[in-house]
């Protein structure tokens, strides 16, 4: 689902999205004409690699992400801790993108499966 930013209501509306297992659904709304806001969740299972064996297992997800969108370069001075900060290219708001990158995102982080959680040995598998 794609939404040019200066189409962004300023009342919240909602969205829904799924990919494969995962759904990723909220409101987003304009919060000033540089601005918008995301309030989602995300929940599901997403496959991901083992870091000591390789093996791809899946994870249970249930996530409350917010994001901070930008149309353009995002600076600021306060502290935006809490959200997800996104620059958005082409004035183009793409939910799809969106999932995506947080799906990549946490496919990179390091999981261990459940047989390397029993296996109390340091050493990675070799091929």
């Amino acid at each position: 689902m794609k939404i040019e930013f200066r189409k962004i209501p300023l009342q919240d509306s909602k969205f829904e999205i799924t990919s494969n297992s995962v759904k990723f659904l909220g409101t987003f709304s304009k919060i000033s004409s540089k601005l918008a806001k995301i309030d989602s969740k995300l929940y599901g299972e997403c496959d991901v690699d083992c870091c000591k064996c390789g093996s791809t297992f899946s994870i249970p997800l249930d996530l409350e992400v917010k994001f901070l969108l930008s149309d353009g370069i995002y600076s600021s001075e306060q502290d935006d801790e809490e959200f997800v900060i996104i620059e958005v290219e082409d004035h183009i708001l793409d939910f799809d993108e969106i999932l995506h990158s947080e799906l990549e995102s946490l496919k990179s982080d390091y999981h261990v499966c459940d047989n390397c959680k029993l296996n109390d040995t340091l050493v990675e598998i070799e091929y």
